[in-house]
């Protein structure tokens, strides 16, 4: 035991402590949350392709009542007929479309002999760099027949509280619950996404890419990343301890090159000095 001595020094206890804590991360945070956002994205990429080659069915089937929700259907392609409720119109602020700023337009609209879903109408752009929005078309005020994808409510951003500003009630994310505080409106979980030439539609929202990510060799890496610390933590202390047994077997000198030479008799030091004079 006394070879392992050296590891309890402080020096290898807080290389040891630093090692077994990043490994500890990466197989209990790191790699987690790689995964977690690949498992993500292939849901999300897994339900934009079913809903590409979907036909639209009555909203009513999917949200048939005022709190429901479906987050296995994404982005499925849903009818409905109804009005829209223009005064419970809210914004949606801080929008970037093509790279210019923009807000989207969100409007409850009432299905008739179903629930009251929120509309996501599509975009407008703002004028002066974002600072101010443009007259913004009011949705048609008779009943209609519209047609859109189905989509999750989105999370609330903490610390961004709704604000009322140029006369419009805005927002930071569709949070439909949100919204429905706002307005005062009850409204389903999910909410609606107008396609393209729609009543009410305003600049159209592109669907997203289809594409996976890094994230699942983001994840496989941290995870080879927490293999590969200790075992080069035990790969440093074998090569020192093989380096210390290699010492402790080593001879003092070689064939005696490396010890002194004997002192020098009298009689060899005169016969050296005077045989130098000769």
């Amino acid at each position: 035991m006394r070879r392992l001595a050296f590891l309890l020094r402080p020096s290898w206890l807080a290389l040891a402590a630093v090692v077994l804590g990043f490994a500890y991360l990466c197989f209990t945070v790191l790699a987690p949350w790689q995964l977690g956002k690949n498992t993500t994205t292939s849901r999300a990429n897994s339900q934009l392709e079913r809903a590409l080659t979907a036909e639209p069915v009555p909203v009513t089937t999917l949200l048939p009542q005022q709190d429901s929700s479906v987050p296995d259907e994404q982005w499925r392609p849903v009818t409905a007929t109804g009005h829209y409720r223009a005064e419970a119109q809210v914004l949606v602020r801080l929008r970037v479309i093509d790279g210019v700023p923009a807000v989207e337009v969100l409007t409850p609209f009432a299905v008739d002999g179903g629930p009251t879903v929120l509309v996501n109408r599509g975009y407008v752009r703002t004028e002066d760099g974002g600072s101010r929005l443009p007259p913004i078309p009011p949705p048609p005020q008779n009943t209609v027949t519209i047609t859109a994808r189905l989509r999750d409510s989105q999370a609330a951003i903490p610390g961004k509280n709704p604000v009322t500003e140029n006369g419009f009630r805005q927002v930071y994310s569709i949070n439909t619950e949100q919204v429905s505080a706002v307005t005062g409106v009850p409204l389903t979980g999910s909410y609606l996404q107008l396609v393209d030439g729609q009543p009410g539609g305003l600049g159209l929202i592109a669907l997203p890419r289809r594409d996976a990510g890094p994230f699942l060799s983001y994840g496989i890496q941290w995870i080879a990343f927490g293999i590969l610390a200790p075992l080069g933590l035990g790969y440093f202390a074998f090569a020192e301890i093989r380096a210390r047994r290699a010492e402790r077997s080593e001879p003092s000198g070689k064939d005696g090159a490396d010890e002194p030479a004997p002192p020098m008799t009298v009689e060899q030091k005169l016969a050296d000095r005077y045989g130098r004079r000769r």
